[in-house]
């Protein structure tokens, strides 16, 4: 499947929804009076594309109507453009950092149940479909299942994992996995941590510790912060991006489970608020799925007629 169908099948249903109440919108009020607006603010709104967004929606076709009429005039264009023009300050900084020496230490951070376990062997998956090397690190210890889970992703895409017992201190593996990754000369650590509320103070500390343990082993890293949002949670995902933004410096996202959601939006809108690259979608459960976030085609699969 081509990039493109990947992410039109990703977002199906909100595509879906989105289509159908524009086309219900126009064909009931070609005029495109204040009513129809409304109307379309409502579904922009239903979709979690989030206030600010929506309001730019709106005003674009609301000038495009005024200054050229309804003949021709194609509120899905004017959508996908305004939703790209979000994108476009973060676009250039969607690739994976790549430190300039030694191992690219990838701290994959988020709440429970997001996917974050997922995402960090999805991830190593992708680099080394490039051909680098990669380990992962089983730093959420507080659970004895995910260790399992890590392992298992590891065993079936042949990557390394460095773990220690149910309950150490995660930290202590975070650096063992380090240590690991620098005499193994590895492209890439991917460290699954602990999923943490974001309301919660002492996770939090825990979570600046084990960043602050690993700087000091290898000074910059970790390098990237990938903060893992589950779609189908809609707008909650931003209260939890602006939380963990504020704890740990966040230097991108990783959007999850788009496919199971009608609420797709919610990538725009905090994209948006934030300014932080999207730098993968998961549009489904193969390793695979884990998508290179690429605002065009996430516009046009969005806002396609």
């Amino acid at each position: 499947m081509g990039l493109f169908a990947k992410f039109k099948a990703g977002l199906q249903k909100t595509h879906s929804q989105l289509a159908h109440e524009i086309k219900r919108i126009v064909t009931r009020s070609p005029r495109l009076d204040a009513a129809a607006l409304e109307e379309l603010a409502a579904a922009l709104i239903a979709a979690d594309l989030g206030p600010a967004v929506t309001a730019q929606i709106v005003a674009a076709v609301k000038h495009a109507y005024e200054t050229q009429g309804g003949a021709g005039l194609d509120l899905f264009a004017i959508a996908r453009r305004e939703v790209e023009k979000n994108f476009l300050a973060a676009m250039n900084r969607a690739d994976l950092i790549k430190a300039a020496h030694g191992p690219t230490v990838v701290s994959v951070v988020g709440v429970n149940g997001t996917g974050k376990t997922t995402t960090a062997a999805k991830l190593a998956h992708l680099v080394q479909a490039q051909k680098k090397t990669a380990l992962l690190a089983a730093c959420d210890t507080f659970r004895a299942a995910a260790i399992e889970q890590i392992k298992l992703w590891g065993q079936k895409l042949k990557v390394e994992v460095i773990a220690g017992a149910y309950g150490a201190d995660a930290a202590a593996v975070a650096h063992d996995a380090v240590a690991a990754a620098q005499a193994r000369k590895a492209d890439y650590l991917f460290i699954d941590t602990a999923g943490r509320l974001h309301t919660k103070h002492n996770l939090m500390q825990e979570l600046q510790k084990l960043h602050r343990v690993i700087g000091k082993q290898l000074p910059g890293a970790p390098h990237e912060v990938l903060l893992v949002l589950d779609a189908t949670t809609g707008m909650n995902a931003l209260n939890q991006a602006r939380e963990f933004n504020k704890a740990v410096p966040l230097t991108g996202l990783v959007v999850t489970k788009l496919d199971g959601t009608s609420k797709g939006g919610m990538v725009v809108a905090i994209q948006q608020e934030l300014g932080l690259p999207i730098k993968f979608i998961g549009l489904g459960e193969q390793p695979d799925d884990l998508q290179p976030f690429d605002a065009k085609q996430f516009a046009q699969a969005l806002f396609e007629e």
